[in-house]
């Protein structure tokens, strides 16, 4: 099975985690900086957790899918060098303590690195889809937010996240408990900041 078919499957928790309160605040621009500023600091936590992640992957994936990993990771170091560079335009600190919501999704990754690796690539997949789609939401994006927007929804982006399903599909048979464990921790994320 295809892994886009657990979208249409868990269309419900799949619209949960892609049309978030939080996404409307930033695409009518009503989400306070704060709010926002708090977000992007998690979220560069969890980008360390998930280069950790896709960089063991990488090291035991089928080497069909080794370029689109590496490429991956490739950008997930780019990726923090940017968000670095956020955070000192913005004055944020990046050391500040990781949120319960960072540390359940952390918690998720590590656990994946047991999982058969057909598994770990519909995990990433189901990670990288939603934040595409995700932000895709809040397009254009408001404001202060609409450069934000505009970064996360790259044509790119979006190549790689088609690069991670052809991976994930050549794998073999999904489990739809880690989708539906994926879009939990996407959708508590974004509810962390509203809190």
């Amino acid at each position: 099975m295809p892994v886009a078919d657990l979208l249409v499957r868990h269309a419900d928790a799949w619209g949960r985690a892609t049309r978030h309160p939080f996404l409307d605040a930033v695409r009518d621009g009503t989400l306070p900086p704060a709010a926002f500023d708090t977000w992007l600091v998690q979220d560069a936590h969890f980008l360390a957790d998930l280069l950790r992640f896709q960089a063991r992957l990488l090291a035991r994936a089928p080497r069909p899918a080794q370029a689109v990993l590496a490429g991956g990771c490739v950008a997930l170091v780019e990726e923090l060098d940017w968000f670095t560079r956020v955070a000192a335009d913005r004055g944020l600190d990046l050391d500040a303590p990781q949120l319960p919501a960072t540390i359940a999704y952390g918690d998720l990754l590590y656990r994946l690195d047991a999982a058969d690796v057909g598994t770990a690539l519909a995990a990433l997949w189901a990670v990288e889809r939603t934040y595409l789609d995700a932000w895709s939401s809040a397009l254009p994006g408001a404001g202060e937010y609409r450069a934000f927007v505009e970064h996360w929804t790259v044509p790119g982006f979006a190549s790689y996240v088609a690069g991670l399903e052809a991976a994930a599909d050549a794998t073999g048979p999904r489990d739809d408990a880690v989708l539906l464990e994926v879009v939990a921790a996407e959708t508590a994320f974004w509810g962390m900041a509203l809190a």
